[in-house]
């Protein structure tokens, strides 16, 4: 499992990376793509969408199931990865290079996890 120390986590899977005080990129971690299996589609959020912390915000599904993805952070989707509509496997292939959505204005964060933290709580 690869885990960045750039990066904060949530319990539920998600990764933040802070691009300035306000915005951040956001996606699911290598241990949730492990979990999940081959990704087969995904549910984007739309730009301009308003996102909480520790609400879902998009969906994706695999050959095992369907999963929420949860937002890290309250904000607004300022702009989401397209290519993921049409190639959904970006996600298993490469967990932080393909972020799910650029959040912008925003003002909470729900409980993150350092990278030590996240990896000490996924070996539970």
């Amino acid at each position: 499992m690869n885990f960045p120390a750039e990066l904060k986590y949530t319990r539920d899977h998600e990764w933040i990376k802070m691009i300035d005080e306000t915005t951040a990129l956001v996606g699911i971690t290598d241990f949730a793509q492990s979990e999940l299996g081959d990704l087969v589609y995904i549910n984007l959020p739309q730009e301009g969408d308003e996102v909480t912390a520790g609400e879902a915000f998009c969906d994706v599904e695999s050959v095992k199931a369907v999963s929420d993805v949860m937002s890290p952070c309250t904000g607004v989707v300022e702009e989401v990865h397209a290519g993921l509509e049409d190639e959904p496997q970006l996600l298993n292939e490469d967990p932080y290079g393909a972020w799910i959505a650029r959040i912008r204005d925003i003002s909470a964060f729900g409980e993150l996890l350092t990278a030590e933290g996240y990896e000490a709580f996924v070996q539970k």
